[in-house]
């Protein structure tokens, strides 16, 4: 993020992005999203640092002065921007039921751009796919990293991991179903219902 920083305000010291990076914070623009870290793999692996997401991802669309036409046409920002809204919903709606979030992502690309978790230990593992053509790719990611917990609690008997109790696709697609490996897709819009 400092690079990007300072590829338009040249010099940027890090102690002037840190002091901008804590406003942002104070003023609830930007918040940080702890990583999910099971032993599912080496340590070395996984990426544990903080995933810093928008509070309100309009904000983003009017610092960008972009429209949802222009979105249209840039469906990889519009996609980042989609799932800063999943993430911001997701925090919402469970935050009455205890939920917290965390995300999950290794070197070898395997991810879960939400990982939601409830007091009682249940959590769920979530991609936010804004198009159905990436429906498939995150159902693939989702039972991957499924497998992976489930092949290390039989080979390591882990009693503190446990299975995630659901797989959710969240799209802004109109229909809920879910898939025959048992994937939910959920739209986005029927958080809220």
């Amino acid at each position: 993020m400092l690079a990007d920083v300072s590829a338009e305000m040249e010099g940027t010291s890090m102690s002037t992005f840190d002091s901008y990076k804590e406003a942002l914070e104070k003023l609830f623009v930007i918040e940080d999203m702890e990583a999910w870290s099971p032993a599912i793999r080496s340590a070395t692996v996984i990426r544990t640092g903080k995933k810093r997401c928008f509070v309100d991802p309009s904000i983003a669309v009017a610092a960008l002065g972009t429209s949802p036409q222009n979105l249209e046409h840039d469906l990889k920002t519009f996609g980042f921007i989609y799932e800063s809204m999943c993430i911001r919903d997701l925090k919402i709606y469970s935050q009455s039921l205890g939920g917290r979030l965390s995300y999950y992502h290794d070197r070898y690309g395997l991810e879960a751009d939400a990982v939601l978790h409830l007091d009682d230990g249940r959590y769920a593992l979530i991609e936010c796919k804004l198009g159905s053509r990436d429906i498939e790719e995150g159902a693939q990611h989702l039972i991957e990293l499924k497998n992976l917990v489930e092949e290390r609690i039989q080979k390591e008997k882990q009693t503190s991991l446990r299975l995630p109790d659901l797989l959710i696709i969240l799209t802004g697609g109109e229909f809920s179903y879910t898939r025959a490996d048992g994937v939910k897709v959920i739209p986005l819009g029927c958080l809220k219902d």
